[in-house]
């Protein structure tokens, strides 16, 4: 996790009628952001999560 970049959350405020989840937004990209560094790194698509070492080995 030391080296993972900085992942900023901002609420804004909504003139909407009710109201809506706030609290997980950021987590769904994670694991995308993941995988495709990892395929940039290996050249290795991952196509199911979790990401195992022998998903990585070609």
């Amino acid at each position: 996790m030391s080296d993972a970049p900085m992942i900023e959350t901002h609420i804004v405020q909504s003139e909407a009628g009710r109201p809506y989840g706030m609290g997980e937004p950021p987590v769904p990209p994670i694991a995308p952001a993941i995988t495709n560094a990892l395929f940039a790194a290996t050249g290795k698509r991952i196509r199911k999560l979790p990401i195992r070492l022998a998903d990585l080995s070609a």
